[in-house]
């Protein structure tokens, strides 16, 4: 069972959260304004979820918070290890940071998550981003208020990247962006060690928060008006297995369909290997689950399968989707795929073609691969070129988006209930919410509407979204 954070150390960090707090106030009557903090979030949900909490964290501490670099006063960005192209977005923000702390000194520079806990990474940093204040990873989370606390009072960077499992800390303060929707996590780390992922050395093993823990958090949120619980874990279908109960996600989505005010439960993300004939079960009994699945399959061929260690084979996959569709008739089905795996040839990258159009996806989440240092997969040498496996890209693409226009044709002249998230980001006087399937669909609508749960008469398909019109009742 995994380690918990102690009251103890939790009240240390309240300490510290008390002491900064102290200080923004001095800070204020000096200087007739708050002290303002930056947050920038790279990668995943469950980054998205960290950063809540170290913004739950910065507001007790009395910070305010401003989307301009120029005039914060602390920044932090919260990284991603995932893909090469993310850790270059934040070098590349860390050099404008350098200039802006040029003019003004006093300013403190964070950077925290996955990438830095990656020890070439924060070696870097320290030896060519010298003007980063804090580092931290993420096992430390739970410490920002003491790291940050020591970070503007020591003239040397202070540096915290652990190397462990890491320990569940409850009870940490949260502000999420959302009233009506919210992550929550239910388990931390991974156990898979797929060839070409990071994820398990920097977010280290499967650790699953009690139910107990889960519930009251989902419990806090319905009383404070949420509707919406996304069930999040690196791998969902894992939860339970480190508890000394007798307990499995399946069990979990159950108890929380139970709790009154919840309207609508997601999760992600499910590995194949785990998904069983109980959970597909559950999702099909469960009211408010929506019938909505994300299921990674990331390559066709059993032979890329096999080399990226993810323990099933093309047919077994085949067959899991065929009983989901069986079972939830018309779910909505979404995956993660990689292109381009090094030893992958043009006859495997026909396979993951082949996939794509027996199980017709209604949307899919692709990327090149990337190579990270550390991993199995980032030894093997490359069979296709850069040119040939873009192509492939491409062509994936094309492929998917006929699908997805198909599959979005559909819906027109459907009504489907819609919870409306807020404006267009096209279109101010558009309202833009998401149906139980997880599509976004875009109506004309008083802004008053946000939050709310509304009907709206699909009229319009696209390839990534559907236009509608608002039923008023």
């Amino acid at each position: 069972m995994a380690k918990t954070v102690t009251n103890e150390q939790m009240r240390q960090q309240q300490s510290f959260i008390l002491k900064l707090k102290e200080e923004n106030q001095r800070f204020a009557v000096e200087n007739g304004r708050q002290r303002l903090a930056l947050t920038e979030t790279y990668g995943c949900q469950q980054n998205e979820n960290d950063t809540e909490r170290i913004r739950g964290m910065l507001r007790e501490a009395g910070f305010d918070f401003t989307e301009d670099s120029k005039k914060a006063d602390v920044v932090i960005y919260n990284t991603c290890a995932v893909r090469e192209n993310a850790e270059q977005k934040v070098f590349g923000r860390l050099g404008i940071l350098k200039h802006i702390k040029q003019s003004r000194p006093e300013m403190i520079i964070g950077i925290c998550g996955c990438m830095v806990q990656q020890e070439h990474i924060t070696e870097k940093i320290k030896s060519v981003h010298e003007h980063v204040d804090l580092v931290f990873g993420t096992h430390a989370l739970y410490r920002m208020p003491e790291l940050l606390y020591k970070a503007m009072h020591q003239k040397k960077t202070v540096v915290e990247i652990e190397s462990s499992d890491g320990e569940i800390a409850e009870d940490i303060p949260i502000m999420r962006e959302n009233a009506q929707k919210a992550w929550v996590s239910i388990m931390y780390g991974c156990n898979n060690f797929c060839s070409y992922c990071i994820v398990p050395y920097v977010r280290g093993r499967e650790r699953s928060r009690t139910p107990e823990a889960i519930l009251k958090e989902v419990q806090e949120l319905v009383d404070s008006g949420c509707t919406e619980i996304s069930l999040l874990g690196q791998n969902v279908n894992s939860y339970g297995k480190d508890l000394d109960i007798e307990i499995d996600f399946s069990d979990i989505l159950r108890m929380v369909n139970d709790i009154e005010g919840v309207e609508r439960i997601r999760f992600m993300s499910s590995h194949p290997k785990d998904l069983s004939d109980k959970l597909i079960q559950t999702m099909k009994e469960c009211d408010k689950v929506c019938k909505q699945l994300h299921l990674p399959f990331q390559a066709g061929s059993n032979r890329i399968l096999e080399q990226m260690n993810r323990r099933y084979t093309k047919e077994q996959y085949l067959a899991k989707i065929e009983r989901v569709k069986k079972e939830i008739p018309g779910i909505s089905l979404s995956t993660d795929v990689i292109v381009g795996f090094p030893t992958e040839t043009k006859e495997d990258f026909e396979d993951t073609i082949d996939v794509l159009k027996k199980v017709e996806f209604d949307n899919i989440f692709s990327f090149i691969y990337s190579r990270r240092e550390g991993t199995p997969a980032a030894k093997l040498d490359f069979v296709l070129t850069e040119d040939e496996i873009h192509a492939n890209f491409d062509r994936l693409l094309e492929v998917q988006n006929e699908i997805s226009k198909r599959k979005n044709d559909a819906y027109v002249g459907r009504i489907e209930k819609v919870l409306v998230d807020g404006s267009s980001k096209n279109d101010s006087d558009i309202l833009s919410g998401r149906c139980d399937s997880s599509k976004i669909v875009n109506f004309k609508g008083d802004k008053s509407l946000i939050g709310k749960y509304v009907d709206v008469r699909i009229t319009e398909a696209h390839t990534w979204s559907l236009n509608g019109e608002l039923i008023e009742n």
